[in-house]
């Protein structure tokens, strides 16, 4: 499953080597996962969303939920594959940024976790800050979070079942170590940081107005 989630990524131009990158963490790395360069291809985009079905095809879930953007598009494709395999409907739903940046559920959504069991899905964790703090939602909205699985972890080491406070895994592992802004060897190194793809180009901004 780890090679056929990484082939997709390659052949979607998702991953991105050699070069120096800010995520939505903060943090700088040297290679990229553009998950935004995947959702467009719905054949490759679903057969990812067929790949946590059928990982999940014998566990009692009743809705998927993910957290917005990328996570709107993944439950969706998950509870397709999983109603199909399952014969039975299963919900997708996601999570919403509030002005604190915790993840809540908007639109009535609340109605439809309280009290089902859930597989939260991200597609990408480097730090699992994101997903933990869907974790936290669910609960509060009285679902009952059966397992988080991520398509990507990039951290293994780092973001755990310990660490989530949930049952854990992903799909696939692509280890990109990942560095503070005081600490990067890239910055260090005058390797220009990548303004296209991630939060660069906010990241320069952010930083030239501090000065």
């Amino acid at each position: 499953m780890n090679d056929e989630v990484i082939e997709i990524l390659k052949k979607t131009q998702a991953i991105i080597a050699d070069s120096h990158f800010v995520g939505t963490s903060g943090r700088h790395f040297a290679a990229y996962i553009n998950k935004d360069a995947l959702y467009p291809h719905t054949t490759e985009t679903s057969r990812i969303g067929e790949l946590f079905a059928k990982k999940y095809k014998d566990q009692d879930i009743d809705v998927v939920v993910g957290p917005a953007l990328g996570g709107i598009i993944l439950s969706t494709w998950v509870a397709y594959h999983l109603s199909k395999l399952k014969q039975k409907e299963v919900l997708g739903v996601y999570t919403e940024k509030d002005t604190e940046k915790n993840q809540i559920f908007t639109r009535g959504y609340d109605k439809l976790v309280n009290g089902k069991n859930v597989l939260i899905v991200e597609d990408l964790t480097t730090t699992g800050g994101s997903v933990k703090k869907v974790v936290n939602m669910v609960r509060r909205t009285g679902g009952n979070i059966v397992e988080v699985c991520v398509m990507v972890n990039r951290d293994p080491n780092l973001v755990t079942e310990k660490m989530m406070g949930a049952p854990f895994s992903s799909l696939a592992v692509y280890e990109v170590p990942s560095y503070t802004d005081n600490e990067c060897p890239l910055c260090k190194s005058n390797i220009p940081i990548n303004t296209t793809v991630g939060h660069g180009k906010k990241f320069l901004e952010e930083k030239a107005a501090k000065k």
